[in-house]
């Protein structure tokens, strides 16, 4: 799943860079949960973490990062793809410093959302924090780098956004949801949508101007949702509902996309709209090279998920290559970096 994310991406950004942005990407930032955290979470009081086995083991030296993968995420297939390191550290990992983060810096939490309320569920980074950090990382910066040349990577720098499937699944329609008591459907997407253009436009301010926008997956497929779908007694399939919002949720944002660039003079903000191809891609997993989609990678692939999937449970696949599930990405063996 990580390689045809990716491919989109980076097509996405290709394009842009050749038709009205041409010039040397210096640097990768990225914003967001657990799709694109790359171990944050690790470094913070939470339940919510990927540092252990089997998590990791296709990385860089076979361990855990607290990447919720097997091996790269990807950010980092992105900056490579662009000519730079082949991974981008997370901000808060003490193993790396402002040398690194030049290049590249991650302010992602796995389990956040644009609303505060999410990031609270399972306490992790909110948004306004991740800001908050990239903030300091500009003061950090222009200390490393110079002012001159900081205000160059900050502007050309490309920002990947993936964010807000966490705001329904573990906010909007959970049993214990007081936004779901606040706000309709169609009122919450709203609610929503009004805090990623906040939050593109204080980015915006600080000197953001490459932009990529990730729309929400199906997110009615991911194994979790297709389980309890099955126990409410409505087959073992999607989870339509939820499918549907994604998909309204994904023209609202698209139209933000176009709304953003323009009213924001420099901006170039990319919609990242995934949601056909990975719907294709559970649906055909044998097109993609994989022979499973409808379970994880973890335990008995239905519920498992952090420190259930673990291995030490002898229902963890051996080969993550086979599977095409959020639980545990497949991405291949990768090679140490030179």
């Amino acid at each position: 799943m990580a390689y045809t994310f990716v491919s989109i991406i980076l097509c996405q950004f290709l394009l842009l860079m050749t038709t009205t942005l041409a010039g040397k990407v210096p640097a990768i930032i990225v914003f967001g949960d657990s799709s694109v955290d790359s171990g944050n979470n690790n470094q913070i009081s939470t339940v919510l973490k990927s540092n252990f086995e089997p998590y990791g083991r296709d990385f860089y030296g076979k361990k855990p990062t607290g990447r919720f993968c097997n091996g790269r995420i990807p950010p980092d297939f992105i900056s490579e793809g662009f000519g730079l390191r082949p991974f981008v550290p997370a901000y808060l990992d003490p193993a790396f410093d402002i040398s690194d983060f030049a290049m590249g810096v991650c302010f992602a939490s796995a389990g956040t959302g644009y609303d505060n309320a999410t990031s609270d569920v399972l306490d992790v980074i909110p948004l306004w924090k991740e800001v908050e950090y990239y903030k300091e990382y500009q003061k950090k910066l222009r200390a490393y780098a110079g002012k001159k040349k900081a205000k160059y990577i900050i502007k050309e720098a490309l920002y990947l956004v993936s964010i807000g499937t966490n705001d329904f699944l573990e906010n909007y329609y959970s049993m214990q949801s007081r936004r779901a008591s606040q706000y309709t459907e169609d009122q919450f997407q709203i609610f929503l949508l009004r805090l990623a253009q906040n939050f593109v436009k204080q980015i915006y301010q600080m000197g953001a101007r490459k932009i990529s926008l990730t729309g929400l997956p199906p997110m009615g497929c991911l194994p979790l949702e297709r389980a309890t779908n099955y126990i409410s007694g409505n087959g073992d399939g999607c989870n339509e509902k939820y499918n549907n919002v994604a998909k309204h949720f994904n023209v609202m944002l698209g139209g933000l996309v176009q709304k953003l660039n323009k009213e924001l003079p420099g901006i170039r903000v990319v919609f990242a709209d995934a949601y056909n191809l990975l719907l294709h891609m559970i649906r055909k997993p044998s097109s993609y090279g994989f022979e499973v989609a409808g379970v994880a990678c973890c335990g008995t692939g239905l519920f498992e998920m952090g420190y259930l999937c673990d291995s030490l449970n002898p229902l963890t696949c051996t080969d993550a290559n086979k599977w095409d599930s959020h639980m545990f990405c497949s991405t291949p063996v990768d090679t140490p970096p030179v």
